[in-house]
């Protein structure tokens, strides 16, 4: 009977130890739950910003737009900006980086123009150098064309563009995300520039063979109000001739012959504007302006139009001495900004008639 139980037991305990072999194979498993953030794009300004002209209103000495010195700009003036825009979860999947203009910063605003991908170019730059890249503390400095691409940005002023509006490069992916470079520019464009003159240019009953003077005229820029636009003032004229039919005679003309004409080689204006003034060249006391008279009077550059012959209000024309690359040299004038101009006339003798039909010209130019 003992033996039997011992078996028993044996059996049982064979059993058992089967059995916990057997669970060594049990198993279950656990789901994983992943999914990916959905990635906002980043943009950053790269490199050099670039402002070019219309290149067709160049001004008196072609002045590039690296002479402006506040934030507007005309029609066909151009911006332009280097940016590099980066998405995590792929490239591709950014659909549109473009430039905008619109009243508020950020994204959302007008879509003006298509910005270019520079494909391959820029692969071997560090952004964090060119574009200074980073991700809070994280600077990135290799290029990975998987995740990052260069674009060019040239947004162009139109004509129907007028009043005051952020500007700025927006990138915008599938899923609807959308981010702007930090820089949004503030711009005023195609504002009304305009030139006022105060007083009249009138010379009565002048003795030939005397000089006459004329009372002083106020020339100003009447540029539209919260503009900044500064205007680079010229001058220019013509002959006068009387326009009755009453035997004029007057000035010589190139042949030395008497003719029925005025010429403006018989005009000369002083100009003041602040410390500057047309006797004294640059505003630099003891230094005269070569081309003014003992007075400190200028002769008047003939044309109808502006152009390089035309000269500087105050100072030597564009190209000559000090003033060939100086604009702003009391001859540049801010909005609401007025110079003070007298008129000369040395009445050649003799003369006859009444010169009315000729003009003197004022010229601003937009710097």
């Amino acid at each position: 009977m003992k033996q039997l139980l011992s078996l028993l037991v044996m059996a049982l305990l064979a059993i058992s130890f089967v059995g916990l072999v057997a669970a060594t194979d049990v198993h279950t498993g656990i789901g994983v739950d992943i999914t990916t953030e959905a990635f906002k794009p980043l943009i950053w300004q790269c490199g050099d910003r670039v402002l070019a002209d219309d290149q067709i209103e160049n001004g008196a000495n072609n002045l590039s737009l690296s002479e402006r010195k506040n934030n507007y700009a005309f029609t066909g003036e151009s911006i332009q900006w280097n940016v590099l825009v980066m998405d995590k979860n792929k490239i591709e999947q950014v659909t549109d980086v473009v430039g905008t203009i619109g009243p508020t910063q950020g994204e959302g605003n007008d879509v003006e123009v298509e910005c270019v991908r520079q494909n391959g170019a820029g692969d071997n730059t560090n952004p964090s150098n060119y574009c200074n890249a980073k991700i809070l503390e994280e600077n990135l400095t290799v290029f990975n064309p998987n995740v990052m691409a260069y674009y060019t940005c040239t947004l162009t002023v139109e004509p129907s563009m007028h009043g005051e509006y952020f500007l700025t490069v927006e990138a915008k992916d599938s899923t609807g995300l959308s981010s702007t470079m930090d820089e949004n520019e503030f711009w005023f464009l195609n504002p009304t520039i305009a030139l006022s003159v105060d007083g009249d240019l009138s010379f009565n009953d002048v003795r030939p063979g005397t000089t006459a003077y004329s009372k002083t005229l106020l020339v100003g820029n009447d540029a539209e109000a919260g503009s900044g636009v500064m205007l680079d003032m010229f001058i220019s004229g013509t002959d006068f001739y009387d326009p009755a039919a009453d035997g004029a005679r007057c000035s010589l003309n190139s042949n030395g012959q008497a003719t029925n004409m005025l010429a403006l080689t018989a005009f000369r204006y002083y100009a003041t504007s602040g410390a500057y003034s047309t006797k004294v060249l640059n505003g630099v006391v003891g230094t005269p302006n070569p081309l003014a008279d003992s007075e400190g009077y200028l002769g008047i550059a003939y044309g109808d139009k502006i152009t390089q012959a035309n000269k500087l209000i105050l100072g030597t024309a564009y190209g000559a001495g000090a003033d060939a690359a100086d604009w702003t040299n009391g001859n540049a004038l801010t909005p609401g900004a007025e110079m003070a101009l007298v008129f000369k006339l040395n009445m050649p003798e003799p003369c006859v008639g009444d010169f009315s039909d000729g003009s003197i010209f004022f010229w601003g130019e937009a710097i």
